[in-house]
């Protein structure tokens, strides 16, 4: 429950946010006695659109914290505490980016790494994780979501899910003007505002949309998991960790991960156009094929 309400009140404060930044700037009123003003709601698209993605961000961190119950470890309390921060660190070296914090989640197998810069990003492991792995295997897992975070993904997942919103708020709009302006023709009330026929189409398209924009970000997300398990293969030197760690993680029940951090996971959900992650197989095949030792 405190993960729900956490998580519908980040997006309300959001929304609240990026409208109150659309009405100081004039960029809401789109919607013109003379029409459309294109540029005026490509500006509006543009904040909603970039500005919540941006926003989640810059805030991922502390929710990630929050969410998941992270705790972090500032002074290792047990010899695997040491043993995980010192890992980090040495792959956080080889990647060449800044120490992330680290930290411990309790929950089943799973990981997660996020942040909105390379030098300042966060590397968590579950307690599931710990108690069903080798060594080995967990050293490849952090050494995956090392690798997220020295590729990037984190940046590179906000921009395209900023460009896929500002589509979605442009595209309904536009759409939804047309069909109120079809709808409302030989009106006497045709200029004196949006109709019952562009909010309807608005929203349905807004939902419409966003489901289409959500299995393009689902597409590019899964592409990185490839990346961040060859990462793992090369900062380890050799890949058969990683694979010995998806083989182990396709057998145990995954770890289910706030969904503001779920991409950055792991392991991730299991649905085909909307999953996170590709199937553990293709993983492994994946790794299998490569030229890594």
């Amino acid at each position: 429950m405190k993960r729900i309400f956490l998580f519908v009140l980040t997006n309300v404060l959001v929304v609240a946010v990026l409208g109150v930044v659309a009405s100081l700037l004039g960029v809401n009123r789109y919607l013109t006695s003379n029409g459309l003003n294109l540029g005026a709601l490509l500006g509006f698209a543009l904040i909603m659109g970039f500005g919540g993605a941006i926003i989640s961000l810059l805030i991922s961190k502390p929710m990630a914290k929050m969410s998941a119950g992270v705790r972090i470890i500032n002074e290792p309390q047990s010899p695997d505490e040491a043993w995980i921060v010192a890992t980090v660190r040495k792959f956080a070296d080889q990647a060449g980016i800044g120490m992330p914090e680290v930290g411990i989640f309790e929950g089943e197998p799973n990981a997660f790494a996020t942040g909105a810069f390379k030098n300042s990003s966060l590397v968590a492991v579950s307690t599931g994780l710990l108690q069903n792995m080798t060594r080995d295997e967990v050293e490849a897992v952090i050494g995956h979501e090392v690798a997220h975070v020295a590729n990037g993904d984190m940046v590179t997942m906000t921009l395209i899910q900023g460009v896929m919103n500002t589509f979605v708020v442009f595209l309904s709009r536009v759409i939804g003007y047309f069909v109120d302006s079809f709808l409302r023709r030989g009106d006497d009330r045709e200029n004196s505002g949006p109709g019952i026929g562009y909010m309807v189409t608005t929203i349905v398209l807004d939902i419409v949309l966003g489901f289409a924009a959500a299995m393009v970000v689902a597409w590019f997300s899964r592409q990185r998991e490839f990346r961040a398990d060859a990462g793992a293969a090369k900062l380890m030197g050799r890949k058969q960790p990683m694979i010995n760690a998806l083989a182990r993680l396709g057998g145990l029940p995954a770890g289910e991960l706030p969904k503001a951090v779920e991409a950055m996971g792991i392991t991730g959900s299991i649905g085909k156009l909307f999953a996170t992650h590709p199937p553990i197989e293709e993983r492994i095949a994946a790794l299998q094929a490569s030229q890594q030792g």
